[in-house]
């Protein structure tokens, strides 16, 4: 049985005063989500505030990005045992902004993939296909090149400690939400692919989240889909109220 796994991506949003102050919120609301894995990403420069308020509780810390090199001339990166060093246990690797906006491609993911699990952190994986690709019935071929870029080399047990992340790109703060339907559907083939790629139990051991407009309104549904394992949440991460509901969406 995977256990859900809800995380919330702040992006670029939230002075260290307010993420103090979101945590603070979210650790008063966190009765009877003992079933499901939280997971805070702040930005960087709060990441260490957050992990010291967030210390004692059920809450876990991730961050939202990071070199793939332990160190060196890389002005203005961040290191996986930087960031570990700070309390983190997740990173999300890869998210439709980075590859969008810096060009990360599969190859570039791959190597924060190693580079992550190398410093004891588990990677959120994430991948996701355009509207023109969904329109033009290739998502399985997006989708599926970027499971086997983004894991390549990965073995079975760096597979259990990793975590997907299936997010429609045109569904990314556009308020436009895949059906249950269609999700299931992609997280369905995804699973299909890490069978490929190792067996069926570490594919049935994986957890994949889907993430595009999760709201409280429609988290349950959504999380209640068979190979559906929580989300990652962008926007209503963002407000305490929100984010707890989306979180008891996965019970």
């Amino acid at each position: 049985m995977r256990k859900p796994i809800v995380a919330g991506n702040w992006k670029m949003n939230k002075t260290v005063a307010e993420a103090v102050a979101l945590v603070a919120e979210i650790k008063a609301g966190l009765q009877g989500l003992d079933a499901v894995d939280v997971v805070l990403c702040p930005p960087s420069t709060a990441l260490q505030a957050v992990g010291q308020a967030i210390a004692g509780s059920k809450l876990d810390l991730g961050a939202q990005n990071m070199h793939w090199e332990k160190s060196g001339a890389f002005t203005g990166e961040v290191a996986a045992p930087m960031i570990r060093e700070l309390g983190c246990h997740y990173v999300i690797l890869g998210h439709s902004e980075r590859r969008q906006y810096f060009k990360e491609t599969d190859e570039i993911v791959n190597k924060k993939a190693k580079a992550a699990l190398a410093a004891g952190l588990r990677p959120i994986v994430c991948v996701g296909e355009l509207l023109e690709e969904r329109e033009s019935g290739r998502t399985e071929a997006v989708v599926g090149a970027q499971v086997r870029g983004s894991l390549a080399g990965l073995s079975g047990q760096d597979l259990l400690k990793t975590v997907v992340a299936y997010e429609p790109v045109w569904a990314i703060g556009t308020g436009k939400t895949a059906t249950p339907a269609q999700a299931q559907d992609v997280h369905a083939f995804i699973r299909r692919v890490l069978k490929e790629r190792s067996d069926d139990h570490i594919a049935q051991s994986v957890r994949i989240q889907y993430g595009g407009s999760v709201k409280a309104s429609n988290a349950a549904e959504l999380f209640h889909q068979p190979d559906i394992d929580g989300g990652l949440i962008g926007g209503a991460s963002l407000e305490a109220a929100s984010f707890l509901a989306i979180c008891r969406g996965a019970l």
